[in-house]
């Protein structure tokens, strides 16, 4: 125990704050988990990678240990939405190593070996995954082999089995990343660029050209003469199907019906504040109160003034502005409050903080014992790097330093230090132990409150409940059966029906109502025209949905994407004529003003065009540009065929500079080969066809 206690230690005790590893910070909701598998058939799996099907049970397990991970390394299980989404995804990523990049990389005869790891984890050639790992420093903050080696000879004595649950997750990590080294410089050493194409870089980096043009947009209105036919589009379709991948998605209509309390109900929830009103004002055990009667429980926050408008501006004016004990009944929508202050003081937002963690049977009388040395002057950062357990707090560079904290910011255990007196030490303890701390400065006192807010929001009765209920059944009843049918509802009940076009499988909010995952699982689950029946989201909203379309994964139908072709054509057919018309209407004019007038449009300058760098000139159509970069100077050319107009220009001036040097273009170079190195496993998914279906379940 000493050993994990130590793990979670060593990495800082900022990480009860922000957890920084938020690839491993986990904790799975069971009820979720049921709720998506039970609503799903046995023969689906959250996915396929390499040809291996990735089943529930597996994926879940391997969760489950990122979670254990996660636990060892910070203490705490308690995870945002976020975190948790985060967490699928490392999980996932673990597998796509596992059962695709790294065969692949075997395949092309990389290995990583038993003596090269045993060298990268205790060897003479070590990781920074272990060098650099907090878990193996010593009392001076560096790394220590005396450490590292007894941490693997703990892993037999550890029976909960979780040391070495960490040593096996190190040793995949830098398994991985040995793979990736070495896979990723097959890439590098053959995307070197060679002294021919560096002194190309240098040349189309440093020649730039200044040039006058007149552009004609296409417009928006349609030329009849320029038609697309249905062969056309499906021959574009052959040739560029590649273009055309797409993730599963639905086209879906959706009515929903939203349980609001009524009248009496809000009418209700004021009686009941009324009701308890005397007792809030005189009740000496605020915190069970609040905890009995109201949605808001007491909060130990001091406030300053503004904070509370978030709550609700009356109760802020009441807070800072008030003359009576509690205010008046403050009604906001379906929402009642009362305020009461109950303690103000002159309290900093915030206080730097130093201190000396101390752990073991005699922690106390240590912590007695540094205390009188602190008192008396002694060096604080010295005796941190004697005798502090937290190695790591070191703000601003100075061992010991936690560093600002506030009321927001703030680890558990240490709110007295807003409090303190500055200079003076004393001794605290929380759950890392026993603390030696001193706050060494505090920000100006400002006037603050404590404050209880008696909460009440009024809450649909079973009888509005019903109500909304009838009209989501009635609207059901009409639209089973059909999309026809639905249309006749909508009109029949008079309600909105909204469109969701490309609805995605991970889709689980629609408009400002979230934990809607079981509509989209519907949707994807039923055919087109298919109506739902009611579906209850948070006991709240009533759903009934259709489906319009369905979009396979995959490569689209020429039919899904037979619009998208037939504008890109026509755009494409519309600038030839134009271009032809263009020319036929210039013919024989050789200057630029002349042709601007001819064509309703005027001329324009632009300097310093470099060729290449294409996403820096502006609203300059590529095609234009690279037709700059050949054409001669001081002629006349074009029309050239833009993406929004036809351009006819002349190069006024060209120019050599050396601002793009060797050193740039090795940049650029090194760049371009971190680009291909970070496409190589999306490149190998594509290729393996890997299947992705968290969105399922979670």
């Amino acid at each position: 125990m000493a050993v994990l206690e130590k793990i979670r230690v060593k990495f800082g005790l900022a990480a009860s704050i922000i957890i920084a590893l938020g690839l491993l910070s986990f904790i799975i909701d069971p009820q979720e988990l049921i709720n998506a598998f039970q609503s799903m058939s046995s023969k689906y799996d959250v996915g396929n990678i390499n040809g291996k099907k990735v089943a529930y049970n597996d994926f879940v397990q391997e969760v489950e240990t990122m979670t254990r991970i996660n636990e060892l390394m910070t203490g705490s299980s308690a995870q945002s939405a976020q975190q948790q989404a985060q967490a699928r995804n490392a999980a996932w990523q673990n597998l796509i190593y596992r059962d695709l990049f790294v065969r692949r990389a075997n395949d092309a005869g990389i290995v990583v070996g038993e003596d090269e790891m045993v060298d990268l984890t205790t060897g003479n050639n070590l990781s920074p995954l272990i060098a650099q790992n907090p878990v193996f420093a010593g009392n001076d903050g560096s790394f220590s082999k005396d450490q590292l080696l007894s941490f693997v000879q703990n892993m037999g004595a550890d029976e909960t089995g979780n040391l070495r649950l960490y040593w096996n997750y190190l040793q995949n990590s830098i398994s991985n990343q040995q793979y990736s080294q070495k896979y990723s410089s097959l890439f590098t050493a053959a995307s070197a660029a060679n002294a021919i194409q560096v002194r190309r870089d240098i040349e189309e980096n440093n020649n730039t050209t200044d040039v006058d043009f007149v552009m004609v947009p296409y417009g928006y209105l349609k030329d009849s003469t320029v038609t697309v036919s249905d062969s056309e589009i499906r021959s574009y379709y052959n040739s560029h199907k590649n273009f055309f991948r797409q993730q599963a998605s639905r086209d879906i209509e959706y009515v929903v019906f939203e349980v609001v309390p009524s009248e009496k109900d809000i009418n209700a929830a004021k009686t009941e504040v009324a009701d308890l009103y005397e007792e809030f004002a005189t009740t000496d055990n605020m915190k069970a109160f609040l905890s009995r009667n109201s949605d808001r429980s007491l909060s130990d926050y001091w406030y300053k003034k503004g904070e509370l408008s978030t709550v609700n501006a009356r109760v802020e004016d009441y807070v800072w502005n008030g003359t009576t004990p509690v205010s008046d009944i403050i009604a906001s929508g379906n929402k009642f409050y009362v305020a009461r202050v109950m303690e103000s003081r002159m309290i900093p937002d915030s206080a730097y903080v130093k201190h000396i963690l101390l752990q073991g049977t005699d922690a106390e009388a240590k912590a007695d014992s540094l205390l009188n040395v602190v008192r008396k002057g002694g060096s604080f950062s010295n005796l941190v790097a004697q005798y502090s357990d937290d190695q790591n707090s070191q703000a601003d560079g100075e061992l010991g330093n936690i560093g600002w904290m506030t009321q927001n910011y703030m680890l558990p255990g240490f709110e007295s230090v807003l409090e303190a007196k500055k200079g003076e030490p004393f001794i605290l303890k929380t759950q890392y132990g026993t603390h030696v701390v001193l706050v060494s400065n505090l920000t100006k006192p400002v006037a603050k409150k404590r404050v209880a807010i008696f909460e009440k929001e009024a809450i649909a009765s079973k009888e509005t409940f019903s109500t909304y209920y009838s009209q989501a059944n009635r609207f059901a009843t009409i639209a089973s059966g059909s999309y026809a049918n639905y249309r006749r509802a909508i009109d029949s009940c008079g309600v909105y029906s909204h469109p969701v076009n490309n609805l995605s499988e991970a889709t689980d909010r629609f408009g400002a109502i979230d934990n809607a995952k079981e509509v989209t699982r519907w949707a994807f689950d039923n055919k087109v025209g298919k109506v739902s029946e009611i579906i209850t989201v948070d006991n709240n909203f009533f759903f009934i949905a259709t489906v319009k379309g369905i979009h396979k994964e995959g490569i689209a139908t020429v039919e899904e994407v037979a619009t998208q072709i037939k504008d890109r054509l026509y755009r494409e057919k519309l600038g030839q004529k134009k271009a032809q018309d263009f020319a036929a209407e210039v013919e024989g004019l050789d200057d630029l003003q002349a042709i601007a007038e001819k064509l309703g449009s005027s001329v324009s300058s632009q300097s310093g065009v470099a060729f290449s760098s294409l996403t820096s000139q502006g609203s300059l159509d590529p095609a234009f540009i690279g037709a700059l970069s050949v054409a001669p100077e001081g002629k006349l050319c074009g029309p050239v065929v833009g993406s929004v107009g036809i351009y006819f220009y002349k190069v006024t001036g060209r120019d050599t500079g050396a601002f793009f040097t060797e050193d740039d273009a090795k940049v650029r170079e090194a760049q371009m080969a971190q680009y291909n190195n970070q496409m190589i496993v999306p490149v190998m998914m594509l290729d393996a066809d890997v299947k992705d279906n968290r969105a399922r379940f979670f």
